[in-house]
């Protein structure tokens, strides 16, 4: 916890509305925005811009079911400029039957902005809006940073849905 604040002294790192509240020993806890997209396609395609509903959790909370994706975000805003920043779900989370993210824990040097979540559950849950749903630890890098991320996911504030179709080269007629 002491690194991480230095860090932030250091201008190394930033997190948009930082609270010691949410500083745990290795991490910090970052909170799941009432904000969610969920896929309308029954069979999403990778080489489109898939099509989506949008919803807001109340406060009363929303039930997550099994079998569907919701992509969420987190309410903090990050800066990474000379680290690998990696999320994960909390612990308390995980033993909910609640996956925080696919496959895409890891950040990239230089990353700047919110975090879209790829959120997915066991059975049906309740989750509630402003909840700490994630953390976000940062790793070193051996050698000199030669590139920092400028891909299309830079700068995100709003909740990002699968870009790959933009890199997709279609053989379709």
């Amino acid at each position: 916890s002491e690194r991480i604040i230095q860090m932030i002294d250091d201008g190394e790192i930033l997190i948009q509305d930082f609270s010691m509240d949410r500083l745990n020993p290795n991490s910090y806890n970052l909170r799941l925005h009432p904000t969610l997209k969920v896929y309308n396609e029954a069979v999403l395609d990778m080489a489109v811009n898939n099509h989506y509903e949008e919803l807001t959790i109340p406060k009363e909370g929303l039930v997550l079911e099994p079998g569907r994706l919701y992509l969420g975000r987190t309410f903090e805003y990050t800066e990474t400029y000379s680290f690998v920043p990696k999320i994960d779900g909390r612990s308390s989370v995980g033993r909910l039957g609640i996956f925080v993210h696919i496959t895409a824990g890891f950040g990239d040097i230089g990353y700047k902005g919110t975090w879209t979540l790829e959120l997915a559950c066991i059975q049906p849950v309740r989750i509630y809006p402003m909840v700490g749903i994630c953390q976000i630890s940062y790793h070193e890098i051996a050698g000199r940073i030669t590139q920092r991320y400028q891909g299309k996911y830079q700068g995100a504030r709003e909740i990002q849905t699968c870009q790959l179709f933009k890199d997709f080269v279609s053989v379709k007629e």
